[in-house]
């Protein structure tokens, strides 16, 4: 009878290893808005890495979550690192490029809950008064990675802290975008 459970067990395990090694190795997320406000003005809340502190999900997450950061204020070469509750965990992420009110590349690096490296990217075009932004993730799976996936779906997690932080990216760049219109009366 134990003879069978295990060789039952064993069998459960490399179907599921075999399935999990035919998934993909590369995943993409990705997540758009269009944002009340024009593109010099979204722009800085993005490019500008203490200004995610009033609209990034992963600050609501864990409101004392530490954050430090190094180098210039903004721009490439621009680090923002984190250590936080197990919800937003520990990282750091690094401006490598940025195009001025067009584009912005991350390099991401998750020390916990699991380590890895992503990059992310934000692109914005103006709409009229508004700007499209779109917020992206990307990124090579392991093996545990993918495996995890089965159970725990990137695009879904992600792409839906994504949506948050755009609704809220909307609500600072709108406040900023009105200021700025009042101090120029």
């Amino acid at each position: 009878m134990i003879k069978k459970i295990l060789v039952g067990l064993i069998v459960v395990v490399a179907v599921f290893a075999a399935y999990v090694a035919t998934l993909p190795s590369h995943f993409h997320v990705e997540r758009s808005a269009v944002v009340n406000a024009p593109p010099v003005v979204v722009f800085q809340q993005v490019n500008v890495l203490r200004n995610w502190e009033a609209w990034s999900p992963w600050a609501k997450m864990d409101p004392a979550m530490k954050q430090s950061y190094e180098g210039p204020a903004a721009g490439v070469g621009a680090v923002s690192i984190w250590a936080g509750n197990r919800k937003v965990g520990e990282g750091r992420s690094t401006i490598v490029e940025s195009r001025p009110n067009e584009f912005i590349k991350f390099s991401l690096e998750f020390l916990k809950p699991m380590k890895a490296s992503h990059t992310s990217g934000f692109t914005f075009k103006p709409e009229g008064k508004q700007t499209a932004v779109s917020w992206s993730m990307e990124g090579d799976n392991s093996f545990l990675c993918k495996a995890v996936g089965v159970f725990m779906n990137m695009d879904k997690m992600v792409g839906g802290e994504f949506e948050k932080g755009l609704v809220s990216l909307n609500s600072v760049s709108e406040f900023a975008a009105m200021s700025t219109k009042k101090k120029k009366k």
